[in-house]
């Protein structure tokens, strides 16, 4: 009797035995949500102090980062490319994100080719145009990406994803992750085009570091395979059109508005956690938590 007494006395209250493997999604999220609540409460002031540290440090950050890309143009965007690179490989592992660490390998291989292609002296001929293709190529699935997925994330806010019988997390999920990538891609693209593009340029005699060019570049050859240009200015081209600068030169042109939403992601990717980490590290160094 004194053993089932005390047996009796052990036994947990019925309200605290919850099953974890019986919690939807959403409870266990609230679960979590409800015990950081009861662990924080009573740490506004601490919460106000970290809150200032680290509005204090991205700005100091985003003062340091624009003298440093205004003053060494050259080193700022070599460093932000190596990061870019290497930090989703971190989080990629680490989370077990196997589709994007496919693509993201394909991607590293064939740039890794392109960039060994455009580095090699002499130059071959045909390497200006491969190039300029897998580069193009990367811009264009990357802003189809970027629309796809926009359009995917407005869809499900305005609730048109009920029509299909599609839940809004899926929608929205397929949405973040496509605008993700066409944001990514197309970052590390323009990136390692402008890196291939001095390369080729400075072999060929075009550009040079220092001094007078080599060479000349005239009005009616291309500036990216340095053949002759087929498609005249304001006609319509096939696979691609043809766009004349101040110099008198060919590019494929990009939008503006585009160019700056790839420039405000390769800071949230490269820096962000830069800054992050430097706000706990202040953070852990003054006992906040």
């Amino acid at each position: 009797m004194a053993a089932g007494a005390a047996g009796r006395g052990a036994a947990p209250p019925q309200q605290e035995q919850i099953s974890q493997t019986k919690l939807s999604v959403d409870d266990e999220w609230n679960l979590q949500q409800e015990k950081m609540y009861r662990m924080h409460r009573g740490h506004e002031s601490m919460h106000v102090e970290m809150i200032l540290i680290f509005l204090c440090t991205l700005v100091i950050a985003q003062i340091v980062l624009v003298q440093w890309r205004q003053r060494h143009g050259q080193s700022y965007n070599l460093v932000t490319l190596l990061q870019m690179w290497v930090v989703p490989l971190y989080f990629t592992i680490k989370l077990y994100w196997w589709r994007f660490l496919s693509m993201w390998g394909m991607f590293s291989a064939i740039t890794s080719y392109i960039l060994f292609r455009a580095t090699r002296k002499p130059l071959s001929g045909r390497t200006p145009r491969l190039v300029y293709k897998w580069f193009l190529l990367i811009y264009k699935l990357s802003y189809a990406f970027g629309v796809v997925g926009y359009l995917a994330i407005m869809f499900t806010m305005c609730g048109f994803n009920l029509f299909f019988k599609i839940k809004a997390r899926d929608s929205m999920d397929f949405g973040i992750v496509s605008l993700f990538y066409g944001l990514y891609y197309g970052v590390m693209g323009r990136d390692f085009a402008e890196i291939c593009s001095d390369y080729m340029a400075s072999t060929i005699g075009f550009y040079s570091m220092s001094g007078m060019p080599t060479r000349s570049l005239g009005d009616n050859v291309c500036a990216v395979c340095g053949q002759k240009i087929i498609v005249e200015l304001d006609e319509e081209g096939l696979i691609e059109n043809t766009y004349q600068l101040s110099c008198n030169h060919v590019w494929e042109r990009t939008h503006f508005l585009y160019g700056q939403i790839l420039d405000w992601l390769r800071y949230l990717v490269a820096w962000q956690p830069v800054v992050i980490g430097i706000v706990q590290g202040i953070n852990y160094s003054l006992g906040l938590e």
